[in-house]
């Protein structure tokens, strides 16, 4: 049994049978007589047993017949075992939901049946837990019965004017009201402290780690400003305002003597790449090395190339394919300093790659990594400042939980010379007039996206495959259809993205392979087929493929001709908005966050008690509340710091708990 409430709860410790919070509560409080209870509702019944008539074969169930002074009612059984407990006369409790059948009110398997004297083991609110196969409530009641008996009297680490305002009690009288309520489901005020405790408990850890990680020694980067000049003159066009904010930010980091870990955080086409270029030059000024690591080749190879062209120095490229003496010639760069800027995938931070003094160490949608990958760049160098880019607007609620040890900077304009990228929405049965569209389109020389949300034909979702669209669409346009998808190989889907950005392919269809990294300024036209079956930041971020150049650009979302209420508002708000903040945390409320370390799929990640939507309020309290706690109280030594340590051993911040232990 205790494995499989272990399995229910998430882990195999008491406390995760305490986290593991009912998701509803059943009322048993309902006591009608036989002729007054109503068919659909949850009743408690006192009965005497008429009679048992039992099944004449295994596919029939086990009646028993019972009455009270009003009528008579059926209770029935699939599988029955106490039938000496319960012979005729005797007086019985039973609750469970009540049906109709044939005329009569039944109770189908009784939720319990207890002897008329026995009252009190029936619950008059019965919480109802998340289960497993083979696992019962009773089974769950029972080992939390035992487990509050275990849990101890906390000191209290909240704060009192806190709890007088928001009328919380104290820890253990909150959980064990929630888990064990007496006469009737619980206040949400419960939760919503259970709640807190959790997300104050996150907020200070990432508070101690942040200040950790603010405490590790730097090195100013101190040089000239030529080639950034240089490098803006071949760029052509002004710094947008909030591009020189956050170059300004990133400025105070590398010329302080504290390390850099800072999120640069922009929208599709909001220029991300042009300011990390300014930052690396800052350090080849000051006489050190920088590099650059994007998720996959296309998008380090387009990096290159937008580098070498801006960059009065050599840039070089180091990626899993480049293989024997000119891998060996650009590790003996990278050594002895002579290459000061490098750009690559993953192979650029391998145990064989070593740096002359690599300063500045920059991660591309920094998502695509993982949690654990996002220091390891900085580990190459002495006292490598870090910035993390990302393309994918994150939520405010995720900058609190998943980013929270990171200073951000965010870039909210797009660079001069970008037109609106104008977005409709198209029923699938109006085919027909798209194709007509996408020929005009075509015929005056535009290039073309089709995105698909399947690769091959599947027989559980009746959707459009890439495949089969391709042969569709080349059916009628020929050789100027190319088709990219993530089941090719590396060469034959870096072929066909070749093709499509020298203009060889005039119509490229594709999945979601396109997504991040791949920019052809000449495309203005993005089709996305089944639109309602993506997120609304993915959505946003393929169309962010097109309107990189100063033509007028065009996004289609294509969707079943009938959609649901939340399907056609989420794409209605894409196609009334382009602002990627506000469509990040609409995504977040509709979809959940997901977990970074992909073990969850929806919530607040990492947390049991909180919840994204229910508590999104609670969060912001917490990160308020838990800087001006450290700001007062950095080592947790007060009365109130050293109930919060409690606090963190109970909500398992190691982490924190570590950098207290180390100072």
């Amino acid at each position: 049994m205790a494995a499989l409430i272990a399995k229910a709860a998430g882990g195999d410790r008491i406390i995760d049978l305490l986290f593991h919070l009912p998701e509803s509560y059943l009322d048993r409080s309902a006591r009608p007589t036989i002729r007054t209870a109503r068919p659909g509702t949850v009743a408690t019944l006192a009965v005497e047993v008429v009679r048992h008539e039992r099944p004449g074969n295994s596919r029939q169930p086990w009646r028993i017949i019972v009455r009270d002074d009003t009528g008579t009612a059926e209770l029935v059984f699939f599988k029955f075992t106490r039938e000496a407990q319960t012979p005729p006369g005797t007086k019985l409790l039973v609750s469970g939901k009540l049906d109709l059948f044939n005329g009569r009110l039944t109770m189908p398997h009784p939720d319990h049946l207890v002897p008329a004297d026995q009252a009190e083991r029936i619950p008059v609110v019965e919480p109802v837990w998340p289960l497993t196969a083979g696992l019962w409530p009773r089974q769950v009641a029972g080992g939390l019965a035992q487990a509050l008996d275990l849990l101890p009297d906390f000191p209290e680490w909240q704060d009192k004017a806190l709890l007088a305002r928001e009328r919380w009690p104290g820890f253990r009288e909150a959980l064990r009201a929630v888990q064990a309520p007496a006469e009737r489901a619980p206040d949400p005020r419960l939760r919503a402290r259970l709640a807190y405790d959790e997300l104050l408990a996150g907020q200070v850890a990432l508070g101690l780690i942040r200040g950790r990680v603010r405490q590790r020694q730097g090195q100013p980067l101190v040089g000239g400003a030529t080639m950034r000049a240089e490098a803006l003159r071949r760029f052509g066009f002004r710094l947008t305002p909030s591009q020189e904010r956050a170059l300004r930010e990133i400025d105070g980091d590398l010329s302080s003597d504290r390390r850099m870990l800072r999120l640069l955080q922009g929208d599709v086409g909001s220029g991300k790449t042009l300011v990390a270029t300014l930052a690396m030059l800052r350090a080849v000024e000051a006489g050190k090395q920088a590099a650059l690591m994007a998720p996959t080749e296309v998008l380090a190879k387009q990096h290159h190339r937008t580098l070498s062209r801006l960059c009065q120095v050599p840039v070089a490229l180091l990626t899993g394919a480049i293989k024997g003496k000119e891998r060996a010639r650009l590790l003996r760069g990278l050594k002895d300093g002579s290459i000061q800027i490098v750009v690559g995938t993953h192979a650029l931070f391998q145990d064989a790659v070593e740096y002359g003094d690599l300063a500045l160490a920059v991660i591309d949608e920094q998502h695509r990594f993982g949690v654990n990958q996002r220091l390891t760049l900085g580990a190459k160098g002495e006292r490598t400042d870090v910035l993390v880019m990302t393309a994918t607007p994150i939520p405010r609620t995720l900058l609190l939980t998943q980013w929270g040890e990171m200073d951000v900077s965010r870039l909210t304009d797009k660079p001069a010379g970008r037109q609106p990228i104008r977005t409709t929405l198209h029923a699938l049965g109006n085919m027909p007039t798209v194709l007509d569209g996408i020929t005009r389109k075509l015929d005056e020389g535009a290039q073309v996206y089709w995105v698909c949300p399947l690769v091959a034909e599947s027989e559980a979702l009746d959707v459009a495959a890439a495949e089969d669209r391709y042969a569709d669409l080349r059916g009628r346009f020929g050789d100027r259809v190319g088709l990219a998808h993530g089941q090719q190989t590396a060469e034959v889907r870096d072929a066909a993205l070749a093709a499509f950005a020298r203009g060889d392919v005039r119509l490229l269809v594709a999945t979601t392979v396109v997504e991040v990294g791949v920019d052809v300024p000449e495309a203005t036209v993005m089709v996305i087929e089944h639109a309602e079956r993506f997120g609304l930041s993915q959505l946003h971020q393929l169309r962010g493929r097109v309107g990189r150049g100063s033509e007028a650009s065009f996004c289609l979302l294509l969707h079943e001709d009938w959609v649901n209420e939340t399907a056609r508002r989420r794409l209605t708000l894409l196609r009334d908005t382009d602002d990627g903040f506000v469509i990040a945390d609409e995504d977040f409320r509709l979809r959940g966050s997901g977990d970074a370390l992909g073990t969850r799929q929806a919530g607040l990640p990492g947390y049991k008690l909180a919840d994204a939507l229910e508590h999104e309020n609670l969060l912001h309290m917490a990160n308020r509340d838990a800087a001006v706690l450290l700001s007062r109280d950095p080592k947790l030594e007060s009365e109130r710091g050293q109930a919060v340590r409690w606090l963190l051993r109970l909500f398992e911040r190691t982490a924190a708990m570590r950098t207290l232990a180390a100072g």
